[in-house]
C-alpha cells in the first residue's frame, strides 16, 4: 500500500465533505490519500442558465482533465452530475450508498402553496423547473446558480418565495432547515443522492481500492435510471426525472419526461422482479419515446439550440 491515493474533487463545501467519506473510508481499510480540490467551470460561471452553457459534464470536466493527465487517482462525484458517457480512459469504480434522494423546499414561509397567489421560486435544474411548473403553473421559476451554500445565501437576499434542493445535499453539510417540505410527488434526477467514484482504466490499484466501497444495490438502481436517460436524451439537456428502488427482489421503477414548460408530461411505472431486471432502463426509456416522448425531446432540442 505504498502509493498514495490523490483524491480529487469540487472544492465546495459539500463536494469536499463527500471527498472527505471517500478519504476516511480508504484510510479506514489502510490505504494513504490525499484530497486534491479543484474549481470547476460550473463553480465559476454563475452568471448563466446550465443549459445555455451547453456543456456535458460541466462539473466532472476539469477533474477529467486532471485524471487523464495524471494529476489525481480517483475523482469524487455527485453522481447525477456525471454525464452517462465517461471520456475515453475513465472508468466507473465505485457506487457509495445512497442517501435519501428527494427534492426539497427550502422556503420563507409557505402560505404562498395553500393560496394559490402569484409566486417565484428559484432551481437551476430544467427538471425541477419543469415539474414545478406543471404543478403550479401560475408561478414564476427563476434560475439559481452556484453550490449549496452559494444558492441559500442567494435566497435569503431575493425576494423569492422559495428555492428548490437535494434534500441529501443539505443534509450531508447540516444545512437542511427544520421547515423545509419535502417534495416527495417530484421525481429525482437520475442517481440523485449517490456518489460516484471514477478512475483510470488501466489503474488496478486503485480500482482495487475503491472496489471494497461499491454498494451493489445502488449501483444497480443508479445504472438502471442512467440507461433511461441516456436512451432518451441524445446529448440534449432535459426535464427527465427516473428513480429505481429495490424491495423483497422487486425493482419499482418510475421515470419521466417534460417539455421545458411542464405542461406537457410523458411518464411510465414498472414492477420488474430483479431476476428480469436486465435493460429495465433502456426498455422504459424506449416506451416513452413511442408514447410521443421523441416528439417531446425534439422539440426540447429544437428549443435548446435556439438558446445557444
Amino acid at each position: 500500500m505504498s502509493k498514495i491515493i490523490r483524491i480529487g474533487t469540487r472544492d465546495s463545501e459539500l463536494a469536499l465533505w463527500q471527498a472527505t467519506t471517500v478519504q476516511q473510508k480508504l484510510e479506514a481499510l489502510g490505504y494513504d490519500t490525499i484530497l486534491v480540490p479543484t474549481k470547476s467551470m460550473g463553480d465559476q460561471v454563475l452568471d448563466k442558465p446550465l443549459y445555455e452553457l451547453g456543456v456535458t459534464g460541466i462539473f466532472t470536466k476539469t477533474l477529467d482533465i486532471a485524471l487523464l493527465k495524471g494529476d489525481i487517482d480517483i475523482a469524487v462525484h455527485s453522481m447525477k452530475d456525471v454525464p452517462t458517457q465517461l471520456p475515453k480512459g475513465i472508468v466507473q469504480v465505485a457506487v457509495l450508498e445512497r442517501a435519501i434522494t428527494n427534492d426539497i423546499l427550502v422556503h420563507k414561509g409557505s402560505g404562498f402553496l395553500e393560496n394559490n397567489g402569484p409566486a417565484t421560486i428559484a432551481t437551476g435544474s430544467l427538471r425541477r423547473k419543469a415539474q414545478w411548473l406543471n404543478k403550479y403553473p401560475d408561478h414564476k421559476v427563476v434560475d439559481l446558480r452556484g453550490n449549496v451554500n452559494t444558492r441559500l445565501l442567494k435566497l435569503i437576499k431575493n425576494d423569492w418565495q422559495g428555492a428548490i434542493f437535494a434534500q441529501a445535499g443539505l443534509e450531508r453539510i447540516k444545512l437542511l432547515p427544520k421547515d423545509a417540505i419535502p417534495l416527495d410527488w417530484m421525481i429525482p434526477a437520475p442517481a440523485q443522492g449517490a456518489m460516484l467514484v471514477v478512475a483510470k482504466e488501466e489503474d488496478d490499484f486503485t480500482k482495487e481500492a475503491l472496489g471494497k466501497q461499491n454498494h451493489p444495490e445502488t449501483e444497480m438502481s443508479t445504472t438502471i435510471e442512467r440507461e433511461f436517460l441516456r436512451t432518451l436524451e441524445g446529448g440534449c439537456t432535459a426535464p427527465i426525472g427516473a428513480l429505481a428502488q429495490i424491495k423483497d427482489e422487486t425493482v419499482y421503477f418510475e421515470g419521466v419526461v417534460f417539455s421545458l414548460d411542464g405542461r406537457q408530461k410523458i411518464d411510465i411505472k414498472k414492477e420488474v422482479k430483479l431476476s428480469n431486471v436486465q435493460g429495465l432502463g433502456k426498455i422504459s426509456a424506449e416506451e416513452v419515446l413511442q408514447k410521443g416522448g421523441d416528439k417531446l425531446m425534439q422539440e426540447i432540442r429544437n428549443e435548446n439550440s435556439t438558446v445557444h
